[in-house]
């Protein structure tokens, strides 16, 4: 059967979520954010997140303003603009987004954790160059709690938050290295962070793209529910 968007009230909450990079970037992380009314974005050695409130040429000279050249941003949401031609596409597609609002913990699992932090930055990158499971910087972690599972004293699976939208908070960076998967390492972090959301009154949601069906499904064994769809762009600046 198809999967309805789930409706939350009241809506003037849920509207929150529409537009999550911007509303993340104007409101909770406003602080660590760089530029104003227009647009913004996280600084590049946290994310290359971007968000707008509209796509108006005023918008996109804004965004341009806070990318150097050769530097490269992903926005999703309601507004993703049609940059000019001193732009390289890198990537354009969809992203479902996910929300849990069923607020009963999960299994976190009968395995060893430990919270991620500094000096963990070198092996957190190289696994994420190696799954792929979205963008990750140097200083990424300082947007949340991320944590992770060692095998070996090898960094071997992880998850951690992300942006921040009033009562919602995003699951984001689960992975596993191929060498440990099917061992219910993902499952077992992503209990946890959901867990630690929940005791925190948060709403956990997270993005996943959206021909990622095998992640869709195992997000909706964990209770998550499509709420929206959303085109994706990622994009570096050439000049």
């Amino acid at each position: 059967m198809r999967e309805s968007v789930v409706a939350m009230t009241p809506l003037d909450i849920q509207r929150e979520l529409d537009n999550p990079f911007w509303s993340s970037l104007a409101t909770r992380h406003a602080d660590i954010a760089q530029g104003g009314t227009l647009a913004r974005r996280y600084p590049p050695a946290i994310s290359p997140i971007a968000g707008l409130p509209g796509v108006g040429p005023a918008n996109i000279a804004a965004l341009e303003a806070l990318v150097e050249i050769d530097d490269d941003i992903g926005t999703a949401g309601p507004f993703v603009p049609a940059l000019p031609g001193n732009w390289e596409t890198l990537d354009e597609s969809r992203l479902t987004q996910m929300i849990r609002i069923d607020a009963s913990p999960l299994p976190e699992g009968d395995v060893d954790t430990s919270v991620l932090g500094a000096r963990d930055v070198a092996e957190i990158l190289a696994l994420i160059e190696l799954t792929k499971p979205g963008p990750f910087r140097s200083r990424t972690i300082e947007l949340g709690t991320y944590i992770g599972i060692r095998e070996g004293g090898r960094l071997v699976a992880m998850a951690g938050e992300r942006t921040w939208v009033g009562d919602f908070r995003e699951v984001s960076a689960v992975c596993t290295h191929p060498d440990a998967q099917g061992r219910g390492y993902a499952r077992a972090l992503m209990g946890r962070v959901i867990n630690r959301m929940l005791r925190a009154g948060q709403t956990p949601f997270l993005h996943v793209r959206s021909n990622n069906t095998q992640a869709i499904d195992i997000y909706r064994g964990l209770g998550f529910v499509r709420r929206a769809e959303y085109p994706l762009l990622y994009a570096k600046r050439t000049s």
